[in-house]
């Protein structure tokens, strides 16, 4: 058989490369329509000649007006992309973007500025967030008080019982914190959090330190902040009941997102019936990296390496099963 000259293996491998090229120059920028963006996000500290990477490259993308939650193990990593998110902390490399701003280049000015209106934020203990010589209502004045803008007093007041309404807690508005219960105070933290306007709500672990009564409480008020006001609100917790009860919940592990739950609700033809289904996906980075769940791996004693095959709907994982793993 002849080889056709006009389509050489060199000819159709530029032509190949011409056209991955032009294709990655025209699609969008990673994260070109999410309101919070991590590429690559790492987060090395040190300590005593030790570095420790708290965040190995993580990639996560949040959407305006979602209500998601952030689950992992002590250690994994969530607390400090959290702390990151916040403005509390600077990413050691990648990139980290919320609401347009660049957390990597941000000034220390900059970076207050960004704490007092872009983000909110609740604490897991209610005595950090709230001042216990104001009383509620004065508590949620506050951050309007100190925003450089001009928000007269009365507007301000207006503005603090608005949000104490929202959230359940107007009686307290005359309350000072001790004079609250743990729930109150907690959703008085949120109407301080939100009292700015923020593009995002962050809450770290809001229900650790409440009964789950009062934690049901608590995550409806974060539910009515992200319904009514549009705010995007992303909650880390170890409370399966908090998490189960959003829409979308991103695992956590050796500090790179590895597995996602998304749920949506389905009617039941025959009965009417409204239900909620979850479907568990692992998460593929950009690098084309994925974390295989441990107890998959264990089953099939997979290690090392594994053996790729792509069909016509999916790609097959095969345990190592060459001569070289085989004992003697």
């Amino acid at each position: 058989m002849t080889a056709d000259p006009a389509a050489t293996p060199a000819d159709t491998t530029l032509t190949d490369l011409t056209t991955r090229l032009t294709e990655s120059r025209n699609r969008p920028a990673y994260g070109h329509d999410a309101l919070i963006t991590c590429d690559r996000l790492v987060r090395i500290f040190s300590a005593d000649g030790i570095e420790v990477q708290a965040l190995q490259g993580l990639d996560l993308l949040v959407r305006e007006g979602e209500l998601m939650a952030l689950v992992g193990a002590s250690g994994s990593g969530k607390s400090t992309l959290m702390n990151i998110l916040a403005g509390l902390d600077t990413p050691t490399a990648g990139g980290a973007h919320v609401a347009g701003r660049d957390l990597l280049t941000m000034t220390a000015k900059d970076r207050l500025a960004y704490r007092r209106e872009v983000v909110g934020f609740v604490w897991q203990q209610t005595s950090r967030n709230l001042l216990p010589y104001l009383t509620a209502a004065q508590n949620v004045a506050l951050p309007l008080q100190l925003s450089g803008t001009r928000v007269r007093r009365r507007a301000r007041a207006e503005r603090a019982l608005e949000l104490l309404d929202l959230l359940q807690v107007a009686d307290c508005r005359d309350r000072h914190p001790h004079e609250m219960s743990g729930g109150q105070q907690q959703r008085t933290a949120i109407a301080v959090a939100l009292a700015n306007s923020p593009a995002v709500l962050l809450a770290d672990e809001p229900t650790g330190e409440l009964d789950s009564h009062t934690a049901a409480q608590i995550f409806d008020a974060f539910r009515t902040a992200n319904e009514t006001l549009g705010t995007t609100i992303v909650i880390v917790t170890h409370d399966q009941a908090v998490a189960g009860e959003v829409r979308r919940t991103v695992a956590i592990r050796d500090g790179r997102t590895s597995t996602e739950v998304l749920r949506r609700s389905q009617v039941d033809a025959t009965t009417g019936h409204e239900t909620v289904v979850a479907r568990e996906y692992a998460m593929l980075d950009r690098a084309g990296r994925l974390q295989l769940p441990a107890e998959y791996t264990r089953a099939l004693n997979m290690r090392d390496r594994v053996a790729l095959e792509l069909e016509p709907d999916h790609i097959g994982v095969w345990p190592d099963d060459s001569d070289e793993r085989r004992p003697d």
